[in-house]
């Protein structure tokens, strides 16, 4: 587990970002897989995720993650729920006590944030297409109207693909200079003609540092590149493996 110090002297709030060690499975879900969605057995990613909870030390019940669709919709936790449909949303925010909200991923970017005034807490999964359509303000708004503020919120930007990993095509641009030619920063040519090397984890630390929050963290990590540390939908992709494990991100107050 991962831990950033921006949130480590918050009192009440706990969190950690998952690696793929500590867990039961096994295979290419070595080992802990938390991912509902995969074809892991589900015993196994059930004892998985009780274990995140011992990790992080959150007194909840169970682990709540959504069904991630790479949108900018966010979802209030007011209590937790069973198995059954996940809500199908790409962020968490909750103001209730002993609740584990986590964002779950594997190359996508993990951001953990957290009010310790309003005692407000989010979780957000943000993809290339979330982070272009605003998942990132969407959670500090809801965080907001909950009773949280941008210049008390903390934000921690956890493990993910790096830019020398994230190759992308002649297309993939566009949206992100339509959004501001100014994106363009974050793409550097690659060895193939007309691809790019896209820096996701730098764009989405520019978007939380233009709402002006009142720190933000970047774990600098990898997920593509440190086989041995994490999960990697990309490279389990070129490794043309059948499946591949996601980690969690999680947080919650006590």
């Amino acid at each position: 587990m991962i831990k950033l110090s921006v949130f480590e002297t918050l009192p009440g709030i706990r969190h950690g970002f998952m690696t793929r060690a500590g867990g039961v499975s096994e295979g290419i879900y070595d080992s802990l897989n938390c991912g509902l969605g995969s074809d892991d057995e589900p015993e196994r990613v059930r004892e998985n995720r009780r274990r995140v909870l011992k990790l992080a030390d959150i007194p909840a019940n169970t682990l709540l993650t959504a069904y991630q669709v790479h949108s900018p919709d966010v979802l209030v936790v007011e209590e937790e729920w069973r198995d059954g449909p996940r809500p199908k949303v790409d962020a968490l925010v909750t103001r209730r006590s002993n609740i584990a909200i986590a964002a779950s991923s594997a190359d996508c970017v993990p951001i953990l944030f957290a009010d310790p005034e309003a005692r407000v807490v989010g979780a957000a999964h943000a993809g290339w297409r979330g982070a272009v359509s605003g998942v990132l303000q969407a959670t500090v708004k809801q965080m907001c109207a909950l009773g949280a503020r941008p210049e008390r919120i903390r934000a921690g930007v956890g493990p993910c693909i790096g830019p020398a990993s994230y190759e992308v095509g002649p297309e993939f641009p566009a949206p992100f200079l339509a959004q501001d030619p100014a994106n363009a920063r974050y793409f550097r040519p690659a060895q193939r003609d007309g691809h790019y090397m896209f820096d996701l984890e730098s764009y989405v630390a520019a978007a939380l540092e233009a709402m002006n929050l009142a720190e933000i963290e970047v774990a600098h990590r990898d997920t593509c590149a440190e086989a041995g540390t994490f999960f990697s939908y990309r490279r389990s992709v070129l490794r043309k493996e059948p499946d591949y494990g996601r980690h969690v991100s999680v947080i919650g107050l006590v």
